[in-house]
């Protein structure tokens, strides 16, 4: 039998059945291949069946995630859910009612998937939210914490802010325990957005004006998100909290871009420009979201999952962007 030890608890693993939501997505894929490398039966909640899934894989057609969505099928036999899947924060929107879209697919389909599980006997429910929820920025040496009273203004922030209230609610009426984790930027192999455009420009040799941003950002690496995950499982310690989770090792965006052009072996082609002007220029052509999260900062304290559950980070942050680095480049070479 393979037991997994950590300080003060001990949880024994190929006992659990794991349904995971978004199990075809970023974290979803990486999450489902190490559970089943650690012993666990998992689930996978799908709108098509995929060949992309080992056959050890139970793969379920639930449909598309709705507030009407009947989740019993994949809920036969489940300990435990971490549910993923959601409607994404993008940019540029074309829905009318932006909020309206993000509370029928983060708060209410959660929500309905929530209590299915409370109905099927699901222990634990394991939600993964954003950092949105605490806000868009820090002020330096002020992170985000778990203690920061405010509701989120941002739809996407405010649809899973109302999704972690209906669930810790839920938890204080039928006992189904709950674990909600926040993560700030996720990165690793595969990974797409803002962040791949930035491996892109390094790519490319792209000179751009980023030498000169000293701001602080927390990250997670894919690896260090689905560790935690997977630590949340069983932790005694972990009922009905909220934790922020990082790697622990903030870095500015000029720093970060240095460390993307090593991992490729590169010369970063960075130029200074204050700040200030990247701001004005970036807002007079509508970009001033982009260039928040360039010269903003956005720091959280995980010291929670570390200090309350004995969870330290598996990967260092240049150990990953290497990892993401060479996916990266395999996939060009396909």
């Amino acid at each position: 039998m393979v037991v997994f030890y950590c300080i003060g608890w001990v949880a024994k693993l190929n006992t659990h059945v794991v349904l995971v939501t978004g199990s075809t997505g970023f974290v979803g894929k990486a999450l489902t291949d190490e559970l089943l490398l650690q012993g666990y039966h998992v689930v996978a909640s799908v709108r098509h069946s995929s060949d992309t899934f080992p056959p050890n894989v139970k793969q379920v057609n639930v449909g598309d995630l709705l507030p009407s969505t009947n989740w019993m099928p994949a809920l036969k036999d489940v300990e435990v859910v971490i549910h993923l899947a959601a409607r994404v924060h993008v940019m540029n929107d074309s829905a009318s009612d932006q909020l309206k879209e993000f509370r029928k697919i983060n708060t209410l389909a959660t929500l309905n998937l929530a209590k299915q599980s409370v109905e099927a006997g699901v222990k634990r429910f394991i939600f993964v939210s954003s950092i949105k929820v605490n806000g868009e920025m820090t002020e330096p040496k002020h992170p985000f914490t778990t203690n920061d009273d405010y509701i989120p203004i941002d739809p996407y922030g405010l649809s899973k802010y109302e999704a972690e209230q209906g669930l810790l609610a839920l938890a204080k009426e039928t006992g189904m325990e709950v674990v909600i984790i926040r993560p700030p930027l996720i990165y690793g192999p595969g990974v797409k957005a803002n962040f791949s455009s930035m491996m892109k420009w390094v790519y490319k040799g792209v000179p751009l004006p980023l030498g000169a941003i000293h701001n602080q950002r927390s990250l997670v690496a894919l690896e260090n998100m689905v560790s935690f995950i997977i630590h949340c499982i069983s932790h005694p310690k972990a009922i009905n909290e909220v934790f922020l989770i990082s790697d622990g090792e903030d870095v500015s965006t000029t720093e970060l871009l240095h460390k993307i052009a090593k991992a490729f072996g590169k010369r970063t082609l960075l130029f200074s420009v204050p700040t200030s002007l990247i701001r004005y220029t970036a807002k007079l052509f509508g970009k001033g979201d982009v260039v928040n999260r360039l010269c903003g900062s956005l720091q959280v304290d995980s010291s929670k999952a570390r200090n309350l559950l004995g969870w330290q980070p598996t990967i260092t942050m240049d150990e990953q962007l290497n990892k993401t680095v060479e996916a990266y480049l395999n996939e060009k070479t396909l």
